[in-house]
Formats: structure tokens, sequence, C-alpha cells
């Protein structure tokens, strides 16, 4: 099962990478954190050091990963081409 499915582009997701080294993930809904959390890790080569996920009303899962400090989400970004 993939876990992540795109990355959110949004002005508040990129000031999170600026300011709080924390990328945001839409995922999927039957997903969980450790599930997220090992395939970012597996696919961006990071560590990664939280995630916490929202549910939104439209039945929708986000997930804010957040990096390890060793580690920079801009460079993440950057891959993504987001910034």
């Amino acid at each position: 099962m993939n876990a992540l499915m795109y990355p959110i582009a949004t002005e508040k997701a990129i000031n999170m990478i600026e300011r709080n080294n924390v990328v945001t993930y839409m995922v999927d809904l039957r997903s969980n954190k450790a599930q997220i959390k090992k395939e970012f890790e597996d696919v961006f080569k990071v560590k990664v050091e939280k995630v916490n996920v929202e549910i939104e009303p439209r039945n929708r899962k986000r997930a804010y990963i957040r990096l390890n400090s060793q580690f920079k989400a801009s460079d993440i970004a950057l891959k993504l081409k987001l910034v």
C-alpha cells in the first residue's frame, strides 16, 4: 500500500517548510503514522522526527512530517519542485 499520495503546496505548507522543517503530504486515509514515516524515510532517504495527521471534513487525510534537524525540508521541497 502506498501511504503517500501527493505533496501540498499551499502558502501555509511552504511557510512550514521554511520555519518548522515540516513537509505536508496528502496521504491514504487507511494509513497510520508508522506507515507514513517508514515510506517517507524510504523514498527520500531522510530521518523523520515526528508525524502528525489531520483528517479533513472532505474525508481526506493530511500528514505533517517533521524532519530530523540533520535534514532540511527545503531540500525535499526542491526535489518535489514545490519551491
